[in-house]
């Protein structure tokens, strides 16, 4: 159910939004980033004796050299090697391997050595390279689309934390799962055409889960839970990655209702798509 109001975000929503705010930053390429791990082992292989992999399709989520991790839109992550043979089909005359950035969603066929992945051929549409290219850049030219208003927002981002929030929406989960339902669906894309009718609006989107398993596997549920709304919110949506705030995973924390009972746990297997203006541009 979705309810709309204009108050100041509670103290937890202030905290997440101390985390970097802007989705277009957080996807910069940054091959220095020590919190980048993609595993695996470089190995002299020959490739044409190599079987078939899984068809990978997903979102570049790190990259670092030759390797690049994928997430597809069930959570699951694909540390994928990129070889001499690797094939580049994509935007422009010649794309090639420096054309995978962080943001893009992709579709990589994939060859099996061992535990390892290796690409053998990565593809992705002209639109989603533009977005994920723009992101990586940042500069108001690239985002010709973009409102002033909006523009200036982007600009104060650094230090602002308090925001009003113009609606909230919850979706909810079965047991264990991440995979949405069609109401969710609906309730989602009918979030971001509301979003899309507020100036200046962002998102924060906020996974969550019942008291049912353990804290580091429910950390990670809710996690999932998150990037699942993330990516469809972003990919049948089409609500613009650089106006969404960086998402979380808050595990059991901050339930709705009692996990005594059944109905209360159900209330709490929740992602939360909250839409905030800063206090600074509210009404511009």
């Amino acid at each position: 159910m979705r309810a709309f109001s204009n108050f100041t975000v509670a103290p937890v929503l202030v905290a997440l939004l101390a985390l970097p705010a802007v989705a277009a930053s957080a996807q910069e390429q940054d091959t220095s980033n020590p919190n980048i791990v993609v595993t695996g082992q470089e190995a002299e292989l020959d490739m044409s004796a190599l079987p078939k992999g899984p068809e990978v399709k997903g979102i570049v989520t790190a990259r670092k050299g030759d390797r690049v991790r994928v997430t597809s839109a069930d959570g699951t992550m694909f540390d994928i090697k990129l070889a001499e043979i690797t094939k580049i089909k994509g935007s422009g005359k010649n794309p090639s391997k420096a054309d995978i950035l962080n943001g893009l969603p992709v579709t990589v066929k994939t060859l099996q050595a061992g535990s390892d992945l290796i690409a053998s051929q990565i593809s992705f549409k002209a639109r989603d390279f533009k977005t994920a290219n723009m992101i990586r850049v940042g500069t108001s030219q690239q985002f010709a689309e973009q409102t002033a208003a909006t523009e200036a927002l982007r600009g104060r981002m650094s230090d602002i934390d308090k925001y009003n929030v113009k609606g909230t929406t919850n979706v909810y989960f079965d047991t264990g799962k991440w995979t949405l339902s069609e109401a969710a669906k609906a309730e989602l894309c009918s979030t971001a055409q509301q979003a899309e009718t507020t100036d200046n609006a962002l998102m924060l989107v906020v996974g969550y889960t019942d008291s049912v398993g353990s804290e580091d596997y429910n950390q990670i549920l809710s996690e999932k839970r998150a990037s699942r709304v993330i990516n469809f919110l972003q990919q049948a949506c089409r609500w613009k990655p650089y106006r969404m705030l960086t998402p979380t995973g808050m595990a059991e924390s901050d339930p709705l209702a009692s996990n005594d009972t059944e109905e209360g746990k159900r209330q709490n297997r929740r992602v939360s798509v909250n839409i905030l203006v800063s206090k600074s541009v509210d009404g511009l």
